[in-house]
């Protein structure tokens, strides 16, 4: 209904947005991209206006690698290379949407280029798009919940009243006859058409189609009998959902980790880190492109093989620079599924399928074309990785990151959109000014002179861990360590630190410690039984561990 009652979706930045917030909800950039094809089909929406909305949508689908690397940080080093894994894909769509859509609102280059190859080729309406991931999975699927996404389509284009129908799928098999019949009619304005429409005598006559339609088989699944709203059966499969995806994206870490080690290990790292011999040494990067997007072909799922490739980068196996074309390779190759799949529609939907379908493909050729040829705008690497060490520090900036990037900051940009282009643009532009002043000061090394909290994450680190040491206190860690322990045990929830010192009836575990005999009696040492916690209370970067292990 967002998308069809606005006007909004017509401002560039606000479908962005849109985009963005809508993927990261569902979990899925084709379907948010499935409801902008339909709208483009029934003329309620432009392909110029259905860009933005696209290339949000490529960001939305990059949040699932960046939970993945989240389930890394137990160890710090693992996590810093897991999350700089991660955020590449974030930083190279983000600064792809920060140059083209500016380029896209000006100049209309993907808009023009896809419609011109379009009206050049006669293309003609093909068979199914191919399925291999999901002849696996939908079996599963649909004995769970079966959704009518005729409901959904026709909800997006305005159809009234679609608003009442249900979206759990009751009747999978149906049959319908439509006939044409010649019935009465009070006067000529009651007519279908003029050209249907004749009198005889005192009586108006017209051709009327009547439908009948007869439901044959039930669908098999847990709802289909369910005496339920749509409302309810939602709130019971949200959790559910999220259960199921969090235990999948541990259940992916864990195998990953305990079966990529020692020698295949290092016959893997061996194999995907190696380089051509000189002079071809820059062709092992296309090639690792191409080995992205077929993958991901196969798989017919970007997040699926970027949440693959984020253990990887962890644990070593695979490195941040050959880990970045593969994440190319994977942007591009989910943009050739939709293609496959655009080809398969009939009718006058497969023009604007196809053009949305291949405004996604060259959207991500540009991006790549702008952020890797040249090695020196290979900026996504470095910003990834300075946001790996970042994290690494302060482990609970990567939940602050997360949230921010994913759902604040669209959030706060579709609700200025909202307001209008004037508060949009003033705001923005003031907090832009902000930003490069800062990073000015920062160029030219006179950043002393900012705020102590401008300078550095150790006043926000402080003030967190503050928080977390009162939420210790008051047993809010002890009670939320226990419903994790009983809900997803036996997974190893190592972040509760509070949980574990609650549990040890708040009693400090003595560790001895070898002490050298010349050292017994001297009143330096007068115990060979020291505390654990109080030598880990001296070390500087337990501390920040502590809080952040917490949350």
């Amino acid at each position: 209904m967002l998308f069809y009652d606005g006007s909004v979706i017509y401002n560039p930045v606000a479908g962005l947005m849109i985009g963005v917030m809508v993927t990261v909800l569902v979990q899925s950039s084709s379907t948010s991209t499935s409801i902008v094809v339909s709208m483009v089909s029934s003329s309620l929406l432009t392909v110029k206006a259905a860009i933005p909305i696209v290339m949000g949508a490529n960001i939305g689908t990059s949040v699932t690698n960046t939970l993945v690397a989240l389930l890394q940080a137990g160890d710090r080093e693992e996590f810093r290379r897991a999350f700089a894994g991660a955020t590449v894909h974030d930083f190279f769509n983000w600064l792809s949407v920060l140059v083209l859509l500016p380029m896209e609102v000006l100049t209309s280059y993907l808009n023009d280029l896809t419609s011109v190859l379009i009206n050049s080729f006669n293309i003609n309406s093909g068979g199914d798009a191919p399925e291999l991931l999901k002849v696996i999975t939908r079996p599963l699927t649909k004995l769970i919940i079966q959704l009518d996404k005729k409901v959904i389509v026709e909800i997006a284009t305005g159809n009234v009243a679609a608003k009442s129908k249900s979206l759990i799928k009751t009747w999978c098999e149906t049959f319908k006859n439509v006939t044409l019949s010649n019935v009465t009619v009070p006067s000529r304005k009651e007519c279908v058409s003029p050209n249907l429409c004749w009198t005889e005598g005192n009586m108006t006559w017209t051709i009327m189609s009547t439908v009948y339609k007869k439901n044959l088989k039930k669908c098999k699944h847990l709802f289909v009998d369910a005496k339920l709203s749509d409302s309810s059966i939602g709130l019971i499969l949200l959790p559910f959902s999220l259960l199921v995806l969090c235990a999948c994206l541990i259940i992916i870490v864990k195998v990953l980790h305990s079966a990529l080690k020692g020698k295949v290990a290092a016959v893997i790292k061996k194999t995907i880190n190696t380089d051509f011999p000189f002079p071809f040494a820059w062709l092992a990067g296309y090639l690792a492109i191409l080995v992205g997007a077929v993958m991901t072909i196969i798989m017919q799922s970007s997040s699926v093989f970027t949440s693959t490739i984020t253990p990887l980068v962890g644990i070593g196996v695979i490195s941040l620079e050959r880990a970045y074309p593969l994440t190319l390779g994977s942007n591009i190759g989910t943009t050739t599924t939709a293609i496959l799949a655009a080809l398969a529609s009939s009718g006058n939907t497969l023009q604007s399928s196809l053009q949305i379908a291949l405004c996604h493909f060259f959207f991500n050729i540009t991006g790549v074309i702008l952020w890797y040829p040249v090695p020196y705008m290979r900026l996504p690497i470095r910003l990834a990785r300075g946001l790996g060490n970042i994290s690494a520090t302060y482990r609970w900036f990567a939940i602050f990151y997360l949230i921010i990037c994913f759902f604040l900051l669209p959030l706060i940009v579709f609700g200025l959109s909202l307001a209008g282009w004037n508060v949009l643009v003033g705001v923005g532009v003031s907090l832009l000014l902000v930003v490069f002043i800062i990073v000015l000061l920062w160029a030219f090394e006179t950043h002393h002179i900012l705020p102590m909290w401008m300078q550095s994450l150790e006043p926000w680190d402080r003030l967190i861990m503050g928080f977390v040491d009162k939420c210790c206190q008051k047993n809010s860690c002890y009670y939320l360590g226990i419903f994790c322990r009983a809900v997803l045990w036996p997974c190893k929830w190592q972040f509760l630190k509070c949980w574990k010192l609650k549990t040890d009836d708040r009693k400090v575990k003595e560790v001895p410690i070898n002490v050298p005999e010349q050292f017994e009696n001297t009143g330096v040492i007068t115990n060979k039984s020291q505390t654990l916690a109080n030598t880990q209370e001296k070390t500087p970067d337990m501390k920040r561990s502590h809080s952040s292990l917490a949350l």
